[in-house]
């Protein structure tokens, strides 16, 4: 089922901090996390309040449950508009603090994660990033040609997201999806998991002739606003189509262009005529796509030397600084490795 990738947890409040540990444990249990691996959850989720509690007055933890290889891991990004740090390498390191304490949180959380990253600007705040895998021996010697990161976060009160994200991986290309169901709730989501199950059973890789499909295939919901994005291993090229407000950005190590979608609504009318665009991945190694719950106005010189952190890391930045909260919000960011 296509749903939130992320749960959001407000950590601006000692006395719920227990709660939000607890919680996470028991999604965490859910997954079928070992009780080591519960055990170290419980600990980095403690050292990432307590420097919330410390550093900040509005921090945020989001908290995904992801599979990979059929292990399940989980996913803790660590937000804050703190004052941010100077130097963040240092500060990894054990008995470093600034608040005249042991000095032992992130280099404690790095210690206790399978993958780990920490982004911070002095006066715009930090993001740490931790991820735990039940088995990560399974994972040593796998590689994908394009890292896949999505942050979708539903609409505050609303059980089911009305954004959903869905990729597909064959031998000679991964294709991706990102929809928007008209409205919010249930009904909504709805229409992102009819558009969901439809895209896997294309056959087709094109984005424009996925489109039409889906379009046949969801006309008896609400229908959605939706971008296709795939890549090609052996022409290394990039292909894209969207409809309605989901914006798509190209980014390259020199430039960035802004992909352009048709208007409509997938499932209640489409244009009848449309054409894939092409993106050489020479050009533009990364992609970024967001909902219309993210402001369209971002500015990426802002965020300096991002292109060497991890791409959740990118998303989380973009959240940050752009998620409008009285809506559902997604980033997806994609790199070529």
């Amino acid at each position: 089922m296509v749903d939130a990738t992320h749960i959001s947890f407000t950590a601006n409040d000692r006395s719920y901090f227990s709660l939000i540990k607890k919680d996470i444990r028991h999604l965490a249990d859910e997954a079928g996390m070992s009780q080591v691996r519960l055990n170290e959850l419980d600990l980095i989720v403690a050292e990432m309040t307590s420097n919330l509690f410390k550093y900040s007055d509005d921090g945020e933890i989001l908290m995904g449950v992801f599979r990979t290889e059929g292990t399940p891991y989980i996913e803790l990004i660590s937000i804050d508009n703190g004052p941010g740090m100077m130097n963040p390498t240092r500060m990894i390191q054990d008995g470093m603090s600034t608040s005249k304490t042991l000095g032992h949180g992130l280099g404690s959380i790095k210690r206790l994660s399978h993958e780990f990253d920490l982004y911070s600007q002095v006066g715009w705040g930090t993001i740490v990033l931790s991820r735990v895998y039940n088995e990560p021996e399974k994972l040593k010697d796998k590689k994908n040609p394009l890292i896949i990161r999505p942050i979708i976060v539903a609409k505050p009160g609303e059980t089911k997201s009305g954004d959903g994200f869905v990729f597909k991986k064959t031998e000679k290309y991964i294709k991706l999806m990102l929809a928007d169901g008209l409205g919010h709730g249930p009904e909504a989501n709805k229409a992102v998991n009819e558009a969901a199950e439809a895209f896997r059973l294309c056959p087709d890789y094109s984005p424009t002739e996925t489109l039409r499909f889906l379009h046949s295939q969801i006309r008896k919901t609400r229908g959605a606003v939706i971008d296709i994005i795939g890549y090609e291993y052996e022409s290394k090229r990039w292909s894209a189509a969207g409809i309605g407000n989901i914006a798509v950005r190209m980014i390259g190590p020199i430039t960035f262009r802004n992909h352009m979608s048709y208007n409509g609504i997938v499932g209640h009318n489409i244009p009848g005529t449309m054409s894939d665009q092409h993106y050489s991945a020479d050009d533009f190694n990364q992609v970024m796509l967001c909902s219309d719950g993210i402001k369209t106005r971002i500015d990426l010189s802002k965020y300096p030397q991002m292109s060497k952190y991890d791409q959740t890391i990118f998303a989380a930045a973009i959240y940050k600084d752009h998620a409008r909260k009285n809506d559902d919000m997604s980033v997806v960011m994609a790199k070529i490795v």
